[in-house]
């Protein structure tokens, strides 16, 4: 071959090389089908996510968690060539903005944070000494950040597959457009939020279905068995748990969000199939802390999608339905940390690969992918067209927030009276990078959680102290605010949640800046020295942590017992409930060590002591003193009940005390063995057949029911129980006077129906109910508790033989919406009680004492109710 020809060749080989070294492959051609024609295997996802990765050098592929069965969380950031290397200099100066820095900063570079603990990482105000010139060039230096969030509810999968496109669009060398909107903005893309959820769907629908789809509302495959792909491994919805972080999902998710802190934040779901596309602007009720600028920026994303929609012709609604106001969803927990927070539904659960809506037309999950594919790249063109005021508008947002900060209090005060419940708290505002310190010299005058009223109140140096100035001020305003104003009562989810209410603890809320005395509170606990003279261990019960202690002991097959009546020994005070762990009773070769060093493992608390002759009180000998049983509990789960309200139990058990647990289906109880178990727990439900007789032999043989929410009302006017409905007198004197009920005329208007029908509604408020403290079922707790009420249900005082432990009077209502109808209804009741039944008991809680696991209050109420009731 001559040099020429050679030349001719090489230059030719080279050019083949360089197209095929820019080629990358589609979705398409990587999985080798069409997106829309089946659903992919998570792992799937992830291979395709890693071999863009590879292929790609526009990218940074990070692993920041895992789910509960092991599968990877992960997140793509999508940049420009000049961007990509950058990536830990543009959080930074994102950060920067915010007037928040790194001063711990353990996972090291961006480059390794996949492979660490990003909840680690320690964030603090910006100092003053930040000059204005320094905030400009931070500001010119960082990328508009646009985050894409999909398929966190795990049978609404369509947005999954969507990810996969939008990411090959993004990468696409071809692609000029977006090339030109990666110059000034950075993409993340997490393409599952929930990977068990989905693949209990996936997995569930491919099995089930025909050849070919069958498009018929009627046919299997449209109907999913309990408990659905939407939840988690623990039945945990994780769009309500966003500042919980209750699940380790939220717990690695949110924190990789609060290192970068993006400009927009779009959380993708499906809704029921004949619904049209829902985009921003949201409805009403907007929380007043929303800025004119996220809600009109809003609208100029809503227009940018709409315009494509109309192109193509496809249904789509606005202002409807999906409110802002809730702080713990996709959409406005980002709103409060200053991004432009949406959320995107498209019409689909259910749907299948294709399904006929009502219509007549046919829904197929390539259409669902066209529409949620649309809506992701208009945000993205949005984002880019407007990326630096966005950015401008960020760093705004942050400004008022140090220096002006929302609401009428200026510094929260909470009273460190249990240092479990106050760890316990300042463990969710570390999460929430929200600061706070210990401690105040004086008296404060402060508007008081407990009585309603402006208190005074001399702070201890251990108390938690929260001032509102600081980069964070929004979202601590939103979490501690008394009452949530609602503009419009027709909200989609709770009204209520202040976290003073749910943790139980007295606080302040004052109108002046106060700043904490130190950073760090002073150690009070006192985790006990074995001592071989020792004749008891005394524990105090009063936290979930005190449950957690419980709960080790019993498994070490260690005996303790708990005092009825509060004592005095060794020149201390100790409350009713307090756990004995006497030496009488454990004969083990090492009993002070092995329930000192348990104590030492858990950091919690041990008072020893040389005598059981007591100074005030009843000796440990006492008929007051009781031997708690290990129980053996069994978990109602299966059809009829609700997967939320039984996960959250589940979840309490093995992940934050753990006990073992038993579950059985409810389908499957007829053949299960009760005299196993000494507790049953029915969780919400609409439990067919209820075997209320069966269940009462059990009972009066020393078994304990505890059943709660709509589980209660199965019980109600059921022969053997005692429980009754509350009867309305207003309502039964109106109807005595009308001869035929359904000849009433309805005279209100049409328009109105949604509005007349949420006046017998409570979508989630907050009630303070008398609580018998005296009694085991409220053990550790104050004379008062706060009750999250989900719905109106009430019922009469229990009999003289029973014990109404939690009563509410006519002015128990604290905050949150609640319809007049309801608010009339909901007094002078029973809530909590119990009714002894032979050797056992049935504990009815009308309301859900540990909602969401956020309720941290009612989990000792609950734990009560399993270890110490009948004891």
């Amino acid at each position: 071959m001559n040099r020429k020809l050679t030349c001719l060749f090489f230059t030719f080989f080279i050019a083949v090389s360089s197209a095929l070294s820019q080629e990358i492959r589609s979705p398409e051609r990587f999985l080798g089908y069409k997106l829309g024609e089946q659903y992919t295997p998570h792992y799937r996802i992830i291979e395709y996510f890693k071999y863009i990765a590879q292929v790609s050098k526009n990218v940074k592929l990070v692993q920041y968690g895992s789910t509960n069965e092991g599968r990877p969380l992960m997140a793509m950031f999508v940049a420009s060539d000049e961007n990509i290397g950058r990536l830990e200099e543009i959080r930074k100066n994102n950060l920067h903005l915010a007037g928040l820095t790194e001063v711990e900063a353990t996972c090291g570079s961006f480059g390794k944070i996949g492979n660490l603990n990003t909840s680690t990482i320690i964030e603090k105000t910006v100092s003053a000494s930040a000059s204005a010139d320094e905030i400009a060039a931070a500001t010119i230096k960082t990328p508009v950040i646009c985050w894409l969030s999909y398929n966190v509810h795990g049978n609404e999968p369509a947005s999954s597959e969507t990810s996969m496109q939008v990411l090959f669009d993004l990468v696409d060398p071809a692609n000029t457009q977006t090339k030109a909107w990666l110059k000034n903005t950075l993409v993340v893309i997490d393409p599952c939020l929930n990977p068990d959820g989905r693949d209990r769907y996936v997995h569930f629908y491919n099995s089930v279905r025909d050849g070919l789809p069958n498009a018929s509302p009627s046919a299997r495959e449209h109907s999913e068995p309990w408990p659905q792909g939407r939840i988690n491994h623990y039945y945990f919805d994780l769009n309500r748990d966003w500042a919980w972080q209750t699940q380790k999902e939220s717990q690695a998710r949110v924190a990789l969000f609060n290192q970068w802190l993006p400009q927009i934040h779009v959380d993708y779901h499906e809704q029921g199939y004949n619904a049209p596309y829902y985009f921003a602007p949201a409805a009403e009720p907007f929380h007043k802390v929303i800025t004119q600028w996220q809600r009109d920026f809003q609208t100029v994303i809503g227009k940018n999608n709409a315009k494509y929609f109309d192109q193509n012709g496809w249904l789509y609604f606005t202002r409807q339905e999906f409110d802002l106001l809730y702080p713990s969803y996709g959409d406005t927990y980002p709103i409060y940390s200053g991004s432009i927070g949406m959320t995107y539904e498209q019409g689909g659960i259910g749907a299948g690969l294709a399904i006929v809506t009502s219509s007549g037309d046919t829904l197929t999950l390539a259409d669902r992918i066209a529409h949620h594919h649309s809506t992701s790249i208009s945000t993205i063109e949005t984002a880019s067209a407007n990326a630096q005021k966005l950015v401008e508008e960020f760093k705004k947002f942050y400004d008022k927030s140090r220096i002006n900060p929302p609401g009428e209090y200026k510094t929260y005060v909470i009273q460190n009276d249990n240092s479990d419940k106050i760890s316990a708290l300042t463990t969710l505002l570390a999460r929430n990078k929200i600061e706070y310190g210990f401690g105040l010299k004086g008296t404060v005058s402060g508007y008081d959680y407990v009585t309603g009223k402006t208190e005074s109140y001399n702070p201890g140096p251990n108390d938690l102290v929260i001032n509102a100035y600081q980069s964070k001020s929004v979202l601590l305003n939103v979490l501690f605010e008394p009452r949530t104003f609602v503009a419009d009562s027709n909200t989609y989810d709770i009204t209520a949640w202040s976290l003073p209410y749910a943790y139980g603890l007295t606080a302040y809320g004052v109108k002046e800046s106060l700043k904490p005395v130190s950073s760090t509170t002073y150690s009070t606990k006192e985790v006990a020295i074995a001592n071989p003279r020792a004749y008891a261990y005394v524990s105090a019960w009063q936290s979930v942590a005190d449950v957690k202690f419980l709960a080790a002991l019993l498994k070490k097959g260690v005996k303790v017992r708990y005092s009825e009546k509060p004592f005095e020994a060794g020149g201390k005070k100790f409350a009713a409930g307090s756990l004995l762990i006497t030496r009488a009773g454990n004969d083990r070769a090492d009993f002070d060590g092995d329930v000192t060093k348990l104590a030492g493992s858990l950091n919690h608390e041990l008072v020893p002591l040389m005598s059981g002759f007591v100074d005030k009180g009843h000796d440990f000998g006492s008929g007051e003193v009781h031997y708690i049983r290990p129980p053996h509990v069994i978990l109602i789960a299966g059809e009829g009940v609700s997967a939320e309200a039984m996960g959250e139990v589940w979840h309490l058990f093995e992940q934050q005390i753990g006990y073992p647990i038993t579950l059985v289906k409810y389908q499957d109880l007829k053949r299960a063995r009760l005299q196993d178990f000494d507790v049953a727990i029915f969780a919400d439900g609409e439990y067919e057949d209820f075997p209320s007789e069966r269940l009462q032999g059990w009972i009066r043989d020393g078994g304990k029911l505890i059943v709660m929410q709509n589980a209660v009302a199965e019980l109600a006017d059921k022969k053997g129980f005692d429980l009754k409905r509350k009867d309305d007198k207003k309502d039964e004197k109106k109807d005595d006077k009308t001869e035929d009920k359904a000849k009433v005329p309805n005279l209100g208007l049409y328009a109105n129906r949604d509005l007349d029908a949420i006046r017998a509604t409570v979508p989630g408020a907050i009630y303070k109910i008398n609580l018998d403290n005296t009694h085991p079922l409220g053990f550790g707790l104050q004379s008062y508790y706060y009750s999250l009420k989900l719905s109106d249900d009430i019922y009469d005082y229990l009999g003289e033989n029973d014990w109404n432990v939690g009563t509410v009077k006519k002015d128990g209502y604290i905050s949150g919406f609640v319809g007049q109808k309801s608010k009339d209804k909901i007094k002078d009741g029973m809530l909590i009680g119990v009714q002894p039944m032979g050797r056992g008991n049935v504990i009815y809680m009308v309301d859900d004492p540990i909602f969401r696991s956020f309720w941290e209050n009612g989990k000792l109420l609950f734990s009560n109710a399993v270890f110490m009731v009948g004891q």
